[in-house]
């Protein structure tokens, strides 16, 4: 239920990843990580001052840490190669795909600072395309978390997957509601509220956008499933089919282009399988820009107003 989500503070989702890592290294000796000079950022601090032996810092060389990373998966490590996610994708994408994917390499690509709320850095920094150039990939797992505690517990879940991963995350600090003490399940969605009305499929920050929305949909009498997609790839397929199969309509809430990213792929989904009244809160084929991460955020039409009104909308459509 709603009323089980409830904030208990705010914290960055890199940070997330910081203590996941960190927790890593002292269970699994063969967790390394490397760093494309930007390890204050990743949160690879405290890392870095207990397994320095296990660091590597390649400096501003993107593309030769991806084929780093490559290779040492050949000696059984299991490396997580850091930067920001506009240089851990489209700056990198053809090491990511001729030497870790097509490859079948164990390579965890964990890229931060990801979308609009990267806020200040601008449209240069704030990649809304990675999730479509990583989840084309054959064989590449897409996980999008939605607070500090989800990134925590998938940073531990992906370390006991084998194969490569595309691990995204933010760098606001952002309202921590999930449980601390989770189970990470890749591609499980997690269904957070059960309705009849319509359905709000949400990743990553706006899972929280999303909360907000159905706590002031139902307080209007709507009845609202919310279902946090915190795997993009693969697909909970059976979730969205089971959810939308009684709701009739459903709603998309993501931080990336409405193009490639979890709206195109349920989208697919339903084109396929179950066609479905389905709206889209995702920027609209555009690049950012500099400003406060809630400036850009209602900007570029995905605060919680965004969410309500497509809603809305999406549930006349049904009608």
């Amino acid at each position: 239920m709603l009323s089980d989500y409830v904030v208990t503070g705010k914290k960055d989702t890199r940070s997330g990843f910081g203590a996941g890592i960190l927790e890593l290294g002292r269970t699994n000796p063969n967790v390394v990580a490397l760093c494309a000079d930007l390890a204050g950022s990743l949160k690879l601090d405290e890392f870095i001052k207990e397994f320095p032996d296990r660091y590597v810092q390649v400096g501003i060389a993107e593309a030769n840490m991806i084929g780093i990373a490559a290779g040492m998966t050949i000696g059984g490590k299991i490396p997580f190669a850091t930067t920001f996610a506009n240089f851990a994708t489209g700056r990198v994408y053809d090491q990511i795909r001729q030497s870790v994917v097509y490859s079948g390499k164990n390579v965890k690509i964990a890229a931060s600072h990801a979308g609009v709320t990267l806020g200040e850095d601008g449209a240069t920094h704030q990649i809304l395309e990675d999730i479509g150039m990583m989840q084309m990939l054959p064989g590449m797992v897409v996980i999008n978390p939605c607070d500090y505690n989800q990134t925590k517990a998938a940073t531990l879940a992906v370390a006991e997957y084998e194969g490569p991963v595309y691990l995204r995350f933010g760098r606001p600090a952002w309202p921590i509601f999930m449980p601390a003490d989770q189970k990470f399940e890749i591609g499980k969605a997690i269904v957070m509220n059960e309705g009849t009305d319509v359905t709000i499929f949400a990743t990553g920050h706006l899972v929280w956008k999303a909360v907000e929305a159905a706590q002031q949909l139902q307080a209007e009498g709507l009845s609202v499933e919310l279902i946090n997609i915190h795997t993009i790839k693969p697909l909970d397929r059976e979730a969205v089919i089971n959810s939308v199969s009684k709701t009739k309509c459903a709603v998309v809430a993501e931080e990336h282009n409405r193009i490639g990213g979890l709206g195109s792929s349920i989208a697919a989904l339903l084109a396929s399988e179950l066609p479905t009244p389905l709206e889209f809160v995702a920027v609209n084929d555009s690049f950012g820009e500099s400003g406060t991460p809630d400036q850009l955020l209602k900007k570029y039409g995905l605060d919680t107003p965004n969410v309500v009104a497509a809603a809305k909308k999406v549930m006349q459509r049904k009608k």
